[in-house]
């Protein structure tokens, strides 16, 4: 996983806004206004990304790269770690549930708006 490959990934996904909200090297990814995935561009070391708190336990239990979120809620954000026992399927995976938590999150009058 890189950086690139991460950003198209997520940006790729409907109703999607990227940005730099807290500051120049935090990229954040949004749909429907809310956050589904960060990383400091700068040195990508990991993406913060939303996870069900039972799976987040599981995945910190049997990956050495997902660790509780940094500077996140720790029972509901994960830190997932490049470049470490975390492929690039897993971690693909990942984003998508991350997404897709957000998404079911959002009101069905913002779902409808952004086409979700």
């Amino acid at each position: 996983m890189n950086a690139e490959f991460y950003r198209d990934y997520c940006i790729r996904k409907k109703g999607v806004t990227e940005g730099f909200p807290f500051d120049q090297k935090t990229l954040v990814f949004k749909v429907g206004g809310k956050m589904f995935a960060l990383t400091d561009i700068d040195e990508f070391d990991f993406v913060n990304l939303k996870c069900d708190p039972e799976r987040a336990v599981e995945l910190r239990e049997r990956y050495e790269g997902v660790k509780p979120g940094y500077h996140m809620n720790k029972s509901q954000w994960n830190s997932v770690y490049v470049n470490t026992d975390v492929g690039d399927q897993l971690f693909y995976e990942l984003i998508d549930h991350s997404y897709q938590l957000i998404v079911d999150s959002l009101p069905k009058k913002v779902r409808i708006e952004f086409g979700l």
